[in-house]
């Protein structure tokens, strides 16, 4: 069971900052409510879904499937070279959503596809539109499994 009063810092892993540290170290980390168990993705101090505070953090699956996607044919101008791409939200096996993009061209893409979570560095472009904290926080994309 977790604190509800404890102090949130740039560290937790109730944070961005603490959920995107985790991930550069290979963990996904994931909010999971003990009220009501509605994964949190990214992890958050609150259950969107009930309120509480009475969240724990768990490691979650990196498997999961397609349940929405859509094509970016007009992105940021730092990004034109990537257009266009993929962006989907994945239901983890866990049941938690997290949005990112897909390894996969939006025409070889259904609903239902299975697909896997990987961590890399971002890219030049990708940091340029960073703000200073988020400079080292790596991008993950979903690939088809």
């Amino acid at each position: 069971m977790s604190d509800p009063e404890r102090s949130l810092d740039a560290d937790s892993p109730l944070t961005l900052p603490g959920f995107f540290d985790a991930l550069a170290e290979g963990d996904l980390l994931g909010g999971v409510c003990d009220d009501c168990g509605q994964v949190l993705l990214p992890p958050r101090p609150a259950c969107y879904n009930c309120g509480s505070r009475d969240v724990a953090v768990e490691e979650q699956p990196r498997e999961g499937r397609v349940y929405s996607y859509t094509e970016v044919q007009t992105p940021p101008p730092a990004l034109e070279a990537d257009a266009p791409y993929t962006i989907a939200v994945v239901e983890l096996a866990s049941g938690g959503r997290l949005t990112g993009r897909l390894g996969v061209d939006y025409a070889d893409v259904e609903i239902g596809d299975p697909v896997e979570l990987e961590v890399r560095e971002p890219s030049e472009a990708e940091r340029s539109l960073a703000l200073d904290y988020e400079l080292e926080w790596p991008v993950h994309v979903f690939e088809p499994r």
